[in-house]
This record gives C-alpha cells, sequence and structure tokens, in this order.
C-alpha cells in the first residue's frame, strides 16, 4: 500500500484513468461487435449507418491513448472495406 502523500494521489489518479480506459474501450469493442455482426449478416444498410458511431468510438480511445493511432487506423480501415465490399 501507498505510504507518502503522493503516492496515495497517484493511486487514486491511478485508479480513475483506469475506470475511464475501460469504459472507452468497452464501448469501442461493444460497437465494433455490432457492427461485425451486421456484416457477417450481410446487412450492408444497417452496417454502414452505424459506421459513424463506430468511427467516434475508436477515435475517442485513440485520442485517449486507450488504443494507439495506427490501431484505430487500421480498424476503421478494415471495417469500411468489409461494408463496401457487401455493397
Amino acid at each position: 500500500m501507498a505510504k507518502t502523500s503522493s503516492a496515495k494521489k497517484a493511486l487514486r489518479a491511478s485508479e480513475r484513468r483506469r475506470i475511464f480506459t475501460t469504459r472507452r474501450k468497452k464501448t469501442m469493442k461493444d460497437i465494433v461487435k455490432e457492427v461485425s455482426k451486421l456484416v457477417a449478416a450481410k446487412d450492408a444498410r444497417s452496417a454502414s449507418a452505424k459506421l459513424s458511431a463506430l468511427y467516434k468510438a475508436v477515435d475517442k480511445a485513440a485520442k485517449g491513448g486507450t488504443i494507439k493511432k495506427n490501431t484505430a487506423a487500421r480498424m476503421k480501415s478494415r471495417i469500411s472495406k468489409r461494408i463496401s465490399a457487401l455493397s
């Protein structure tokens, strides 16, 4: 357990960051799974409608440092490529 006051404060900040990071990651993963299911079901219209929400979630995760910038770009590229292949 932390002894110094600065270590206790760092522990509190770390816990807060962990909560935000897990929340952002869960939101991102949920929307990615949702769009992937729509693509698997060959529902291009619904998948295209959800694409902006997916972009938003992935970009927020990248901006906050939850995932790296190139990982976000790769995810968005692969999903959009799969959706455009349906059309």
